[in-house]
This record gives C-alpha cells, structure tokens and sequence, in this order.
C-alpha cells in the first residue's frame, strides 16, 4: 500500500492548519497508534495490511475534522477516490472512512460507536496526543487561535451532555482539561492506549495543580 499518496494529500489539505491539527499531529497520531498495536500484538508484522491502515487512518482523520475543515463531505469524496488509489480494498476503505468520520471526542458524547480494531488505536493515539506535554502545547494553541480565556475563575467547568454544547459553550483553556482531557484516561480502547494515557494525564494534572497555585500567588 502506498503510504506516500495519503501523506501527500494530507500535507496538502492541512498546510495552512495551526490551531494544533496539522500534518506533523496527523504523523505523530499515525505513528503511535501503530506502535502500540504492535507493542500490544508481539506477533504482527510492522509492514502488514493492518498496520498500513491504522496509520492510513491516523494521517487522514484530521482532514475532515469540522474544526477545520469548511466542508468534510468534499474531502470524503476525494478519500473515497484516493485509498483505493493507495492500493486499500474495498472493506479496508470502508473501515479508514468510518473510524475518522465517528472516532472524535465530539461524535463520541451522545453515542459511543463502536469502532473497528484499527480505528480503536487511532481513535486512542488521537486522544492520548491531547495529552501530557504535547497536550498542553496543543490546547493552548488551541484556545489562543479561538480567542479563549487561559482561565476565568467566574467561569466555571460544564459537564458535557452533547455536541452542540460542546462546540457552543463558552469555556477556558483550563477548564478544557476538566471538561475533556482529564477524562480521556478513562475512553481509552487498548491495552497501550491505556497505559500511556496515565502517565500523560498524571503529568498534565501536576501541570494544572502547579498553573492553580501560580494563578493564586
């Protein structure tokens, strides 16, 4: 499978993206997931048709993020048309285009969709890049691109209930950990997934316990 032609195509779909989901998130996204999956199944083989869809779907998931895309449905059309190009059969395709179109945060608080192995590590590598050290850089990339407060302590955390409160509410880079990342721990599918999502959030929750008693100096 052709690797190269999904690269390429992502560099060129996210090459003016800097709120944190740009091409090197997709590749480190890839990457991890596909670590992991071998880490968790010793027998694998690097180079094996699993292996070329996770990161297939790790580089791709991000193109169609609404976040950042004007028009998702658009660029479905041109993945459609591309991973089979990459030499991806038909249920190989199908798998990629469900896990990125159904493995976000948001899609996830509703109903929970039950993803296919391949998408399981890249839905976990997504979220665990929400975390740790690379987290925190990306949230407040995030929130400082969308004109978010760092914090507000008259503005205090939601519990997300649904999609639309989430892309609505008005909320704080810190209350973003409250409200999403520090939950991620407990999302997670995969063995390494879960291993890894630990030593992040621990690392991330002594960020925000140290950014508190700054804030209150």
């Amino acid at each position: 499978m052709d690797l190269d032609k999904i690269t390429s195509f992502v560099k060129q779909q996210l090459k003016d993206e800097k709120t944190g989901h740009d091409f090197y998130h997709g590749r480190r996204v890839a990457n991890l997931a596909s670590q992991m999956y071998l880490q968790d199944n010793p027998d694998a083989r690097p180079n094996s048709r699993m292996v070329a869809i996770i990161k297939a779907g790790g580089y791709l998931h991000d193109t169609i993020d609404e976040k950042i895309c004007a028009d998702p449905e658009a660029v479905i059309a041109q993945i459609k048309q591309l991973l089979p190009q990459a030499d991806f059969t038909e249920l190989e395709v199908q798998d990629i285009l469900f896990t990125i179109q159904h493995m976000s945060f948001s899609q996830n608080i509703e109903h929970h969709y039950q993803l296919p192995v391949s998408g399981e590590y890249v839905q976990d590598a997504d979220r665990i890049e929400s975390l740790g050290a690379m987290g925190i850089a990306r949230a407040f990339t995030y929130g400082g691109a969308h004109g978010n407060a760092i914090y507000d302590p008259e503005i205090k955390p939601q519990k997300l209930v649904s999609h639309d409160q989430y892309r609505e509410h008005t909320e704080t880079t810190i209350n973003h950990f409250y409200e999403k990342l520090f939950q991620l721990e407990d999302l997670m599918n995969t063995a390494g997934g879960k291993k890894e999502a630990h030593r992040r959030t621990e690392f991330m929750r002594a960020f925000v316990k140290e950014f508190m008693a700054e804030w209150d100096v």
